[in-house]
């Protein structure tokens, strides 16, 4: 069976922790896809709060949008188990970057076990407008590239 290659950077810019809770487990007792999306989404949230932003934008930054995603699955994860979520930002492009996820289970006294990886293409987005942003200053600085680079 072919598989999703995800080869995320070994940076890590923010780590966020989640406890899996019995509302995110499938009918397997495991975690399911849409509760890893949904984990995903609250630590790309809180991705975001750390450096000053939020999802919809605010008068000096525009909202972001998602224009892609990809998850694989290392092992399974369950009920009660911490999952540490580092996340990094990549291949910048014009108007955005992606954004890549390495999901970890966690225990104390334990090696953390790969739970999956996982990237979302995000795009600076005006919600006013409907259109595509340029990827603000900021950003780009933080990112460290030239944006008279960028595709």
């Amino acid at each position: 069976m072919t598989r999703i290659k995800l080869t995320p950077p070994e940076q890590i810019d923010l780590t966020v922790e989640l406890d899996i809770r019995v509302t995110d487990l499938n009918y397997g007792a495991h975690l399911g896809n849409m509760e890893l999306l949904g984990m995903l989404h609250e630590a790309r949230v809180k991705y975001l709060a750390h450096y000053g932003n939020t999802e919809l934008g605010d008068a000096n930054t525009p909202g972001i949008i998602l224009n892609d995603v990809a998850m694989t699955f290392h092992s399974e994860g369950f009920l009660g188990e911490r999952l540490a979520i580092a996340m990094t930002a990549a291949e910048p492009w014009r108007a955005g970057y992606v954004l890549y996820y390495v999901v970890h289970a966690v225990k104390d006294g334990m090696s953390p076990r790969l739970v999956a990886t996982a990237r979302t293409g995000i795009a600076f987005f005006d919600y006013t407008s409907r259109k595509l942003q340029n990827m603000p200053k900021a950003w780009s600085d933080r990112l460290n590239i030239d944006r008279t680079k960028t595709t």
